[in-house]
């Protein structure tokens, strides 16, 4: 399987449903796109107000404390451009508003590949397969084909100069059966970087890295890596 070089890729869209998922399934990967120069924006639908541990930090705050770790995190990677939707956790469906919203922002920035949730249940992580996931990922790859890529839909957008625009790559995160791993164990410790950087999720554990590593560690030997090595995984789906 052919995926684009990193030198044919100008740009990449992450889209996910939480502030940390990034990092967390793919913060390896980030750092090594945007070492290469691929301008990288990740693309944030809600603020996350659900999560975390901490019962004492009113939860009015809590969407402005996880932007702030977003954009902490994403620098830490080197990317500069984060996006915010900021719809709640319950309004997150695959619904035509968004889908439009998603249209124009493909459109905006034109990227060949887009990094996103898979819309599928992953038997093997139930826990993972949350409902904002796989509704982020069907919303996002409903975006992708046929709308982003086609003239007469949406033609309020190209009124706006937002013209059709074809991504040919999306890497899917939690895809039950990946096809494409990445080699992260030079860009690791950026990884626990970033998601040291969601304090609010994971606080000041001294295990993190330990347990991040446990989580990629099985793809170690699927990728094809010597012992030590580290990978995060993918389906690659082309839209060619």
């Amino acid at each position: 399987m052919d995926v684009l070089a990193a030198t044919e890729v100008e740009r990449a869209l992450v889209i996910v449903a939480h502030p940390d998922d990034a990092e967390f399934w793919a913060g390896g990967t980030l750092a090594g796109w945007a070492e290469t120069g691929i301008a990288v924006t990740i693309c944030v639908l809600t603020d996350g107000e659900q999560g975390g541990f901490d019962s004492t930090t009113p939860r009015s705050q809590i969407p402005r404390i996880r932007r702030a770790e977003q954009q902490a995190a994403a620098e830490v990677q080197g990317i500069g451009d984060v996006r915010f939707l900021g719809l709640t956790e319950e309004d997150l469906h695959p619904t035509p508003r968004l889908k439009r919203s998603l249209v124009a922002l493909i459109r905006e920035l034109r990227p060949r590949r887009i990094l996103t949730w898979s819309p599928e249940w992953n038997w093997q992580r139930f826990r993972s397969s949350h409902p904002n996931h796989r509704a982020t990922g069907e919303a996002t790859l409903s975006a992708i084909y046929p709308d982003a890529g086609n003239r007469f839909a949406h033609t309020d957008l190209r009124e706006q100069g937002l013209e059709a625009w074809n991504v040919e790559e999306i890497w899917l995160i939690n895809a039950p059966e990946p096809n494409h791993y990445v080699n992260v164990t030079s860009t690791f410790e950026h990884k626990v970087a970033a998601v040291r950087a969601h304090e609010s999720q994971v606080g000041n554990r001294s295990d993190l890295a330990a347990e991040l590593r446990a989580r990629i560690e099985p793809n170690t030997a699927a990728a094809g890596l010597e012992p030590g090595e580290l990978a995060e995984a993918f389906q690659v789906v082309f839209n060619r």
